[in-house]
């Protein structure tokens, strides 16, 4: 149970299309990095390992392999400087963390696929058999 002032306060500051994404999906985090009076995108790449807290305070973690080693980052879900997050791959788990991938190397890594990705916003509709037309 949140307090109704401390949720009206932090909803001035959450994202006003939320982030949907879920745990063991491969994504490209495009975050905005500033150097000197320069701004860029960097991109970081790989699998999110947990999903934590709520409203304001929520934040997930990215882990991927680089030259061998893992390189894990924590971003805030409702940051300014989080500018898309990219789903490349959706994965089938049954763990809210997946913190055994840090123990595993290679082809031990790799998660079951999961759903199909469908870009459209609009769900799938199945056609009943009964309307669908017959083939002759």
């Amino acid at each position: 149970m949140r307090n109704s002032l401390i949720s009206h306060v932090e909803s001035k500051h959450l994202r006003a299309t939320p982030i949907a994404f879920d745990i063991g999906d491969l994504v490209d985090v495009h975050c905005k990095i500033v150097e000197g009076d320069k701004e860029r995108v960097q991109v970081f790449s790989g699998t999110i390992i947990s999903r934590k807290g709520e409203g304001i305070n929520s934040s997930f973690t990215v882990r991927r392999i680089v030259n061998n080693e893992g390189v894990e980052r924590i971003f805030p879900t409702n940051s300014p400087k989080i500018e898309k997050l990219d789903i490349r791959r959706s994965s089938k788990v049954r763990r809210a963390k997946l913190y055994y991938l840090r123990d595993l190397t290679g082809k031990a890594t790799r998660l079951k696929e999961g759903a199909p990705i469908v870009p459209s916003d609009t769900p799938a509709v199945a056609v009943p058999a009964a309307e669908a037309p017959a083939a002759s």
